[in-house]
């Protein structure tokens, strides 16, 4: 596969592209992100479902920029996806043509069902969970796959989009009408007879705005959608205070964005009733949906369309870009775990924290590529953010915590204010803190020393196989937790 490859997605109502460059076998990145809100499908659904000439005009002229953008990032290979207002126009050809005439791109046309399982292979791969439903609001369709048991089973599409309903119903103030239309096209989930998830993993504009909504509402610490989940009978209020909205004030209020204003109140209601006739619990929400989707259908065709078991891309794109030494960073994942095994008789911690404690080992040094006496402060802003995909927003704060108290004094109630709702109590975090610091002052000479770890007692006795001034000088000044002393044991 391209090393730089871009993914263009022509929806109904936005068209959007992505340029992601790979960094090793599986691991990639994303280095431009580009929205243009075409509204390529405006005015079809009242006329034969036709695409109109000043849509397909702005649809081809954002075109012509995405691939001016694309070829300046030097991306090799370009996917254009089409779905429901391409799919569904009985004049679509004319506009295909012209692309491919004047501009040489083919667009390829996907059906409902595979538009769906792109969003539930995007899904299914960066994020945290193994059984959920997706959903996909576009402009003309709604998307909607099934995973159970980390496998997708089944994936089927909806004419339930939100400008086809705001042309067909909601201009016309029918609401109950479309109710009833959106109502009716969801038995068509009942009749596969399958069983539906209480989770339900939200894809889409409209969706990701409520979720900036429901996130300002209860004032949540961490700017970052893609993972965020939420309880859908604790939001109900907010929900229908977007679609009971009177104008663009009260939405303003409620958090909605300008460029959301024209379909939000359609697109909410339409989640609304999908929430509702499903019976659905909590919503994880997306940053990934069909363009991801398509990029790794193409970067893992050979692995039926899934990363290796363990792997995680976030944290192997970050140690392949910031060029972290492979030994080194095997060295300190390794000896975390050891760590973490010899005091679980004290700690007691649950076994995902071993593991986040060896992210956090691993990772605790790409600070240094920005300022390297800022290093810790640096990697805790830059985890914070950087940890894009497959991470628990709870898991990324962790970590960054982590990493932002090693080598110093254990944190105290006072360092974790601002995340207390994403963070464990005070005793795990600290120590986390006294397990990654003595980690990293165990190898502070980059020797890679072969260290065994015995728990007597209280006691934790640290066997290297040489004396070592620097290790000894620096657990003098290690705090720890109590009940727990140090006794450092030299071989030679």
């Amino acid at each position: 596969m391209a090393k730089t490859t871009t993914i263009i997605d022509i929806g109904s109502n936005s068209m959007r592209m992505v340029v992601l460059q790979k960094s090793s076998r599986f691991a990639f990145h994303l280095i431009n992100e580009t929205k243009s809100r075409v509204k390529i499908s405006e005015g079809c659904y009242e006329n034969g479902g036709n695409l109109q000439e000043t849509p397909m005009n702005r649809a081809f002229n954002s075109l012509k920029s995405f691939l001016n953008i694309s070829n300046s990032l030097k991306a090799k290979k370009v996917i254009c996806v089409a779905t429901s207002a391409l799919r569904d126009a009985p004049n679509s050809k004319v506009f295909l043509s012209k692309v491919k005439k004047e501009l040489g791109l083919n667009i390829k046309v996907i059906n409902g069902e595979k538009e769906a399982y792109y969003g539930g292979v995007a899904a299914l791969n960066l994020l945290h969970n193994d059984e959920f439903l997706t959903v996909d609001i576009g402009g003309g369709s709604t998307e909607f796959c099934f995973v159970k048991d980390g496998q997708i089973t089944k994936s089927i599409s909806l004419n339930i989009g939100t400008v086809r309903l705001k042309e067909l119903f909601f201009d016309k103030g029918s609401v109950n009408e479309a109710k009833e239309y959106i109502s009716s096209n969801l038995k068509k989930i009942f009749e596969l007879d399958i069983s539906i998830p209480s989770t339900v993993v939200g894809i889409g504009g409209s969706i990701r705005a409520i979720t900036k909504a429901i996130m300002k509402d209860s004032s949540y610490p961490l700017d970052v959608l893609h993972g965020y989940t939420y309880d859908v009978d604790s939001n109900k209020s907010l929900i229908n205070s977007i679609i009971n909205a009177k104008d663009i004030t009260e939405l303003k209020k409620l958090g909605i964005k300008k460029d959301r204003f024209d379909t939000i109140k359609e697109g909410t209601f339409i989640f609304n009733t999908i929430l509702e006739e499903l019976n659905t619990k909590k919503v994880i929400t997306s940053g990934v949906g069909v363009r991801e989707g398509v990029y790794l259908c193409d970067l893992l065709r050979n692995s039926n369309h899934k990363f290796p078991s363990n792997f995680n891309i976030s944290l192997r794109s970050l140690l392949d870009r910031f060029e972290t030494d492979g030994n080194q960073s095997a060295y300190f994942g390794n000896n975390a775990s050891k760590i973490f095994e010899v005091l679980k008789p004290i700690h007691n911690l649950d076994d995902k924290f071993r593991t986040l404690l060896v992210v956090a080992s691993k990772l605790h040094s790409i600070g240094t590529t920005l300022n390297f006496y800022k290093v810790n402060d640096n990697t805790f802003n830059f985890i914070l953010n950087g940890l894009n995909y497959d991470f628990l927003h709870t898991s990324r704060v962790i970590v960054a915590y982590t990493i932002k108290y090693s080598k110093k004094s254990l944190p105290t109630k006072k360092d974790l204010q601002g995340y207390e709702q994403l963070l464990p109590n005070l005793e795990t975090m600290q120590w986390m803190s006294f397990m990654i610091s003595l980690n990293l002052m165990i190898n502070q000479d980059y020797s890679k020393p072969k260290v065994e770890y015995i728990l007597e007692a209280n006691t934790l006795k640290i066997i290297l196989p040489c004396y070592s001034f620097l290790v000894e000088s620096s657990l003098d000044k290690l705090e720890v937790p109590k009940m727990l002393e140090l006794e450092i044991v030299c071989q030679k």
